[in-house]
């Protein structure tokens, strides 16, 4: 199985997707977007820049662990990932995000659970 996209409401009522692995681990979290569509457009730029190598920004959080920014062609981060414990789990977690983020695999986390 491959990986898919987790669209979510926050409490405040904005949209957020989450992009997990195959294992279900999250390996890229959005912004927050104040409609579906704007969510929906947002996986699209994952699914069209994922697969690009001049598309992510390797940063270092203020303690010195590594995380990575997705970027679309107009430098707008579309996604960002966890912060690593080393160089080499960021580079799993940017090769992870390479082979996932071309799902077209949706699932809709802001419908009631009937």
């Amino acid at each position: 199985m491959s990986g898919w996209y987790e669209v979510s409401k926050s409490s405040n009522g904005q949209f957020r997707f989450v992009l997990k692995a195959a294992n279900a681990e999250t390996i890229l979290t959005s912004e927050l977007y104040t409609t579906r569509a704007a969510a929906d457009n947002g996986i699209a730029a994952v699914q069209t820049n994922s697969p690009l190598d001049e598309r992510y920004e390797k940063k270092t959080t203020r303690d010195g662990h590594p995380y990575f920014n997705l970027k679309a062609a107009n430098h707008q981060i579309i996604g960002s990932s966890e912060s690593y414990t080393n160089d080499a789990a960021c580079a799993k977690g940017i090769a992870s995000v390479k082979a996932n983020g071309p799902s077209k695999t949706v699932k809709d986390k802001t419908l009631p659970v009937l």
